[in-house]
């Protein structure tokens, strides 16, 4: 299986950080290339800015030494130095389409190429690609250096063993790759996400909850319970002893019922206003840094919480420690087995 060693990044922004700073702490090279120069200094600060979350989160892991980090505004000189190409610029179809062109046609054809996309369909963006076969999605969430979900979707043309190998190195930085089984708008998480936008977005527009309320709805309720099993699981359990099948007898018919709006509402400045008022009175003043701080320590405890019972992400957590300490006891064990052999050695030529 290829191993790879450097990392290329095509476009920088929040993204793209925290993919520089999930795969440097994993031992990792990392080149990123974005055409603005002042992108830089902005990403050091953002890798230095995740280096204390990803340090807790992993204590008691042991990693390799930091990879090391290179900017540059040639995207071209970056694919010709790295083993896989993680894009991240715009969501914008036609400007992500010319950019991963452009790097394929400069890159050997066992290069992977993977988009960072949310939304598009990788059939959409392989499409007059040179060798289209070694180019997948792998969809990150944000914060990338704490979210271990990576959406993994193969189009049209995908090679089923570049999808094996995007996997692989995905699970070395510590990762959970989800093979979605067929390609969609959106992808999985995102489409679910985004039914519940729309809902919040309806609830404001009517009038029924301020952007403070419906949040309290989430993280006082069910938002407690999803980090451990999800909803299917969950409402599995809601189902008492009768298990899943009762939870449907019961609340099936529910789905009948016109509770949801499913489509989305006209964004309007006032529906906009409503929202965009909301949560800066919620944020109460602080900044986005001092919140995405606050953020991070939570994903750090909550994911080290499950590691102890092996649940959701701290599964994968658990996963990904006892990977790198093997590999580490492995290390230790070849180097004693040396050092046994050379004094062997020494005490029969002595």
């Amino acid at each position: 299986m290829k191993r790879i060693k450097t990392l290329g990044l095509l476009g920088t922004g929040v993204i793209g950080a925290g993919w520089a700073a999930r795969a440097l702490h994993a031992g990792i090279n990392v080149i990123a290339s974005d055409i603005n120069p002042k992108m830089e200094k902005w990403i050091n600060e953002a890798i230095e800015n995740a280096l204390p979350s990803l340090k807790s989160l992993t204590e008691g892991i042991n990693l390799p030494p930091k990879g090391n980090f290179t900017f540059t505004t040639d995207p071209i000189s970056m694919s010709k130095q790295v083993d896989f190409i993680q894009e991240n610029i715009p969501e914008v179809l036609d400007l992500k389409r010319d950019s991963l062109k452009a790097i394929a046609d400069t890159t050997n054809k066992d290069i992977i190429i993977s988009s960072s996309t949310s939304g598009f369909m990788p059939t959409e963006l392989q499409k007059d690609m040179k060798f289209p076969e070694r180019f997948i999605v792998g969809h990150p969430f944000n914060p990338v250096y704490l979210c271990p979900l990576v959406e993994i979707v193969g189009g049209k043309e995908t090679s089923k063993d570049i999808k094996e190998i995007a996997k692989n190195f995905y699970e070395s930085i510590g990762m959970h790759a989800l093979m979605v089984r067929k390609e969609v708008p959106g992808h999985i998480s995102d489409r679910l996400q985004e039914a519940m936008w729309r809902e919040i977005l309806h609830a404001l527009n009517d009038d029924i909850a301020t952007t403070g309320e419906l949040d309290e709805s989430i993280v006082y309720g069910p938002g407690l319970r999803w980090p451990i099993m999800g909803m299917n699981q969950i409402y599995m359990i809601g189902g008492g002893e009768g298990g899943a099948r009762h939870f449907i007898k019961q609340f099936g018919p529910t789905l009948e019922w016109p509770w949801s709006h499913l489509k989305a509402p006209k964004l309007n400045q006032e529906i906009i206003n409503r929202f965009v008022e909301g949560v800066e009175t919620q944020a109460a003043g602080k900044s986005v840094r001092e919140m995405e701080k606050i953020r991070d320590e939570c994903l750090v405890a909550i994911q080290r919480v499950l590691a102890k019972y092996d649940m959701g992400a701290g599964k994968t957590l658990n996963k990904f420690k006892a990977k790198k300490n093997n590999l580490f006891a492995n290390f230790i064990f070849c180097c004693l087995k040396f050092i046994q052999c050379f004094s062997s050695t020494h005490i029969i030529l002595s």
